[in-house]
């Protein structure tokens, strides 16, 4: 019994770690080629970034991070392009696709090599009987065509397992097919109803019109950017130059709660209403045998219901919060009611991954920049969970550590690692210019990036305490700013970030008392 929870172990940890590796590779590919395509592309203008923040804005949109430090008005059309491109494939819900892709060989590939070694090893045990009674050889053919009779008991349970392995194998194509609809259906909509919004409203065409971006590239590119919870935005000011276009904001709106924190039980929806219309067996199996998939993002009934309270729960308590506090203020100036709701229902919803801005953060009181945090920092499918998942891993099984998950430390203990690394890298920018370089700035840039929100502070000339006649303020994130080495510390954080999920688990072996 030991040896073979032994082996389970030992076979689960090496299946996480060659998963963490080809996603590793994936991203660290994906970047390099961006990186390679913002290079040997032409800007807009004549400015040309250097190689390290060209690197770190293809960081920053194959991990879905969106971290700037170039406006975003410096790139060519074609650069925009490439950026959702990485934007496309980068985000969860596709890279999630392919691993079913990659399930859906790997199960073919098994099975027909099970199958060959159940063959032979038939092929074996008849040899040895034919040769011990003298009967003639009994062929595979033979069995197939039901001519050899076998144990009733052993057919039945052969038949049952075949049947239960081909409904699964079947299930698991159907939900890949899925998942890609889902994934086309939620982009074709959404970048039809963005550019008709746009080319039929005035005030929001005249925007793009005067920076000189096409309505086409400005709606797909922002909407595969909600979608895989990026936060990139073509504009310089994000979405803060469209916040009285209350119409555009609700049509962007229900894109960051579709790829992110409200997948699954749209995803769910989606399967039932297949189900319903298609009456295909496959589709019931998805909805009772979710666990038995080995797809993250597919719940079960209940855990999609609680996510859904919990999701809803955290947006009005934000909301609550934001509009108690901010309401009055500054940001607000301008806004009639209507508008006021929206942009801060809009501003709070982004707060958990997808990093869209219509107020300038460095202008909202710090009260709600610590509940940013707290958002950012919290997984997309955390949930309250009331109730126990008997269908659960035995508890007995998951008490056992390996060495491995013995030394791997917590997410937080990470963060504060490097929080303190990236305070000692920006060390003399603390000293000199506190009111920008502050640890709940440095603090929310980090957590920002860890989450792959994209959320920052910037950086303001004005809040200097020594004046730099050679300082001028541009539309780049808080780390754009940073030195070489803080930088590639964010750049790190970044891929840390995306890949969280094998380490959600990380620091048990730490017992607080």
């Amino acid at each position: 019994m030991k040896n073979s929870q032994f082996n389970f172990n030992a076979r689960s940890i090496s299946f996480k770690f060659n998963n963490f590796f080809i996603q590793l590779c994936y991203f660290i590919i994906l970047s390099l080629f961006g990186y390679l395509g913002l290079k040997l592309s032409n800007p807009r203008s004549s400015f040309r970034p250097n190689d390290l923040d060209l690197f770190y804005t293809s960081v920053s949109a194959s991990t879905v991070s969106s971290m700037t430090s170039i406006e975003m008005e410096v790139f060519s059309n074609f650069q925009l392009i490439l950026l959702t491109f990485l934007m496309f494939v980068g985000g969860e819900v596709f890279t999630s696709m392919l691993q079913l892709f990659l399930d859906r060989f790997f199960s073919f590939t098994q099975k027909n090599h099970c199958l060959k070694n159940e063959c032979s090893s038939i092929n074996n045990n008849n040899n040895n009987n034919n040769n011990n009674n003298n009967y003639p050889p009994i062929k595979i053919s033979q069995i197939e065509l039901g001519l050899v009779s076998m144990p009733q008991s052993e057919n039945q349970t052969q038949s049952d397992n075949n049947n239960k392995d081909k409904i699964k194998y079947n299930s698991l194509r159907y939900l890949s097919y899925v998942v890609l609809g889902y994934l086309m259906l939620v982009h074709f909509f959404g970048f039809s109803l963005v550019t008709l919004y746009i080319a039929n409203i005035p005030s929001a065409k005249n925007v793009l019109k005067n920076k000189g971006i096409k309505i086409e590239t400005f709606s797909l590119f922002t909407i595969v950017s909600t979608f895989a919870s990026c936060g990139y935005v073509p504009t310089n000011e994000n979405m803060i130059v469209f916040k009285k276009n209350s119409g555009l904001l609700l049509l962007i709106l229900p894109h960051i709660l579709l790829g992110n924190t409200l997948y699954p039980p749209c995803l769910r929806l989606f399967i039932k209403v297949l189900k319903s219309v298609t009456k295909r067996e496959e589709f019931s199996y998805l909805l009772k045998n979710s666990k038995e998939m080995g797809y993250d993002h597919l719940l079960s009934s209940i855990h999609c219901w609680l996510l859904l309270v919990t999701v809803f729960g955290f947006n009005v308590i934000q909301f609550v919060l934001f509009c108690s506090m901010e309401w009055n203020s500054k940001i607000m100036e301008g806004l009639n009611l209507y508008e006021k709701v929206v942009a801060s229902l809009f501003q709070v919803t982004n707060a958990r991954h997808t990093g869209e801005s219509v107020f300038d953060l460095s202008t909202i009181s710090s009260a709600i920049l610590v509940i940013f945090v707290v958002m950012m920092y919290l997984p997309p499918y955390t949930t309250f969970l009331p109730v126990r998942d008997h269908k659960s891993i035995d508890v007995k099984r998951s008490e056992q550590k390996s060495l491995v998950e013995c030394l791997v430390f917590s997410q937080l203990s990470y963060l504060v690692i490097f929080i303190i690394l990236i305070c000692i890298t920006e060390r003399q920018s603390l000293k000199e210019d506190p009111l920008n370089f502050n640890v709940l700035n440095i603090t929310l840039e980090v957590i920002s990036a860890y989450g792959n929100v994209g959320f920052s502070t910037g950086y303001s000339c004005s809040r200097q305490l020594k004046p730099d006649s050679m300082c001028k303020d541009s539309w780049i994130g808080f780390s754009g700013r940073w030195s070489t080495q803080g930088k590639f510390i964010l750049i790190l954080i970044m891929f840390f970030g995306r890949l969280k999920k094998f380490n959600m688990n990380g620091g048990k072996a730490w017992h607080l008392s």
